[in-house]
């Protein structure tokens, strides 16, 4: 078996465990990082397909998230934005397409006035909610006993209404129904971005993208690292005890350290041997969080023919199996690309059909809002995060009915030398890539802070 030594050892080499290594690097430490995978970048990945580079993972930058937007700069990665000149599209509940500009969908007059007053009403909730501690909400408990859609159901009568607010945080960022998590749940994925209002105006929350491909940010940081990133090598045991932690892989790799950080999704903790166990309420906090899913749908043409027409490319409907897509044309590329996203059980009905169906279901979907031309792409390809075996979902965990005042309060919280940091237990910036960045440099102060002790 090999053995190495080192002061500190990161499990998972995605934005949280390469920011972890770098920081513990400049502070003097050495460091090793193990990887899973044959790549480094967890939920970020940009590959060539059939030609075409498409950002399997995550891709988009917004204004707020500083940490993300320091990191490009410092690496010297260029930014761009997001096409969106011309008319947005909404499909309503009656089927009716209807082009849009603005951020509010064209609805009837008194479900706009609906959805408005549910908008102000969250961001006035969302401002009375700090992300990193939710559980200390004025109306907490209450809130995180009853699911988001219970919520909205006591708000308004107004079916559309209730099913516009749910589609921003539900198909759009928790990727879960909206009576699988609570109100509180909802009210942390607004705050982290700052409010509810962010979440609904897409040209904030998907305003830039990197020349490239994001999955730059966690490879530059590796090559920072070089030798210290070892790849496919799984780990399957954490030996602990006050003064350090022996760390085994799947491949006959050991590894003595002061510390380990553990910096991938919660869910694959019970994928890892601890010895001693861990304490009780963290095995139980771990069964009350689980991952999304959705699939993201790439469509390449031959031009992005949409624009002909006078449209952004940006499109929504909670009808529609494809609740929302944007232009996703690379930069400088004269063809163009639509992506597309299906999500919770819209994606679970889609998984039991074969690939053929899958595809011709989500293509005649995508043409409700862009028209025939759209049935036919270049390339086609679908992200499936639930079939990765380092990731199993999309985009991020979040807590069942009345988990976050139970266990939140927790889910940082270091088991002697073991530490999490990962984009899942962010406040701001929560299931970004601006989030894991956040918490890896939170968890490396703190593991400087405690070898200096």
């Amino acid at each position: 078996m090999q053995q190495l030594t080192r002061d500190v050892v990161i499990v998972g080499a995605g934005a949280a465990g390469l920011t972890a290594a770098n920081e513990l690097r400049k502070a003097g430490l050495s460091v090793v990082v193990l990887e899973a995978r044959d790549r480094v970048g967890g939920r970020l990945w940009t590959d060539v397909i059939d030609g075409a580079m498409l950002e399997v993972g995550g891709q988009w930058v917004s204004p707020d998230q500083e940490a993300l937007k320091e990191t490009i700069a410092e690496l010297g990665l260029e930014t761009y934005s997001r096409y969106r000149e011309g008319d947005s599209v909404y499909i309503g509940r009656d089927g009716s397409v209807r082009r849009f500009t603005g951020e509010i969908f064209p609805v009837a007059p008194e479900t706009e006035k609906e959805i408005v007053r549910l908008i102000e009403k969250l961001d006035g909730m969302v401002a009375q909610m700090d992300p990193d501690k939710p559980w200390e909400h004025p109306d907490a408990e209450e809130l995180d006993r009853i699911s988001f859609e219970a919520w909205l159901e006591e708000q308004t009568p107004d079916q559309e209404a209730r099913d516009n607010i749910a589609l921003f945080i539900a198909g759009a960022m928790l990727t879960k129904p909206a009576y699988a998590f609570s109100a509180l749940q909802a009210l942390l994925m607004a705050a982290s971005a700052g409010s509810f209002t962010h979440l609904v105006d897409a040209d904030y929350i998907l305003d830039e993208r990197v020349v490239g491909g994001l999955q730059q940010v966690p490879l530059l940081l590796a090559e920072r690292l070089g030798d210290d990133v070892l790849l496919g090598q799984p780990v399957n045991e954490v030996h602990w005890h006050a003064d350090g932690v022996r760390v085994v892989t799947d491949e006959d790799l050991e590894v003595r350290a002061r510390f380990v950080i553990l910096a991938h999704a919660p869910i694959l903790y019970p994928w890892i041997e601890f010895q001693p166990a861990l304490p009780r309420l963290k095995q139980q906090m771990h069964q009350h969080i689980s991952m999304g899913f959705v699939i993201k749908v790439h469509a390449v043409y031959d031009r992005p023919f949409w624009r002909e027409q006078g449209l952004s490319g940006t499109a929504f409907s909670p009808y529609e199996l494809s609740h929302e897509a944007y232009d996703n044309t690379n930069h400088g590329d004269e063809r163009g690309t639509l992506v597309g996203f299906v999500s919770d059980r819209n994606a679970d009905d889609l998984f039991r059909a074969s690939a053929e169906e899958r595809r011709a279901r989500i293509l005649e979907s995508l043409s409700h809002y862009y028209g025939p031309e759209a049935l036919e792409p270049l390339v086609y390809f679908e992200s499936d995060w639930g079939a990765e075996e380092w990731t199993r979902g999309a985009y991020a965990a979040s807590f069942d009915l009345g988990g976050l005042t139970r266990y939140g309060a927790d889910l940082r919280t270091p088991v002697g030398p073991i530490h999490f940091a990962c984009s899942d237990m962010a406040g701001a910036g929560y299931q970004h890539v601006d989030g894991a960045i956040r918490m890896g440099r939170l968890v490396a102060a703190n593991i400087v802070d405690g070898a200096r002790a």
